[in-house]
């Protein structure tokens, strides 16, 4: 097997590679903020969400999408977000616990939530030149856009770095 950075693991390289007990955390590890931050989402979901599960399931979008803009003032859709982008700058750890507790209410709001905190945001945060990021994070952390994705090239599947499509601008540089 390829050796690997400790930090950066490659497939399900996690479940042969020895773990360091360092590297384990328990929500008796979450520091002060984090357990706020834990009591707000739970808050936002036994209020918001669970009441209106059945509502989610039969598709009820416009639901979705005013709860995907509340998610945003709380500042859930920007957990890992640099401020000067508008989002918290919070740790791995405790975006995961958000995810975690927001994904245990309803698969449908999960799904809408990652799509657009992960699949839809953190690819401009990762990869994006600075522009984009000013462009789009803001608008996208405070729910005031909502983050989609389509994967629909031919021999890349679900994993988008296999994709080879490029845009290239028009010699107008119109499009």
């Amino acid at each position: 097997m390829e050796k690997t950075t400790q930090n950066h693991l490659q497939g399900g390289e996690f479940l042969l590679r020895k773990t360091e007990s360092t590297d384990i955390f328990s929500p008796e590890d979450f520091s002060e903020e984090q357990r706020m931050m834990g009591d707000t989402v739970t808050e936002f979901v036994d209020r918001e969400i669970v009441p209106n599960k059945k509502r989610f399931e039969e598709h009820d979008y416009k639901l979705t999408e005013q709860l995907l803009r509340k998610a945003g003032k709380f500042g859930f859709l920007g957990i890992t977000i640099p401020e000067k982008y508008g989002g918290l700058a919070m740790d791995f750890v405790t975006s995961i616990m958000v995810c975690d507790r927001i994904s245990g209410a309803t698969g449908s709001f999960a799904t809408a939530f990652g799509a657009h905190s992960g699949i839809g945001t953190l690819p401009i945060a990762l990869y994006g030149n600075d522009t984009q990021k000013q462009t789009y994070l803001p608008k996208l952390v405070t729910g005031e856009w909502i983050g989609s994705y389509a994967l629909t090239e031919p021999g890349a599947g679900s994993d988008a770095n296999s994709g080879t499509t490029s845009a290239k601008l028009s010699e107008d540089g119109k499009h």
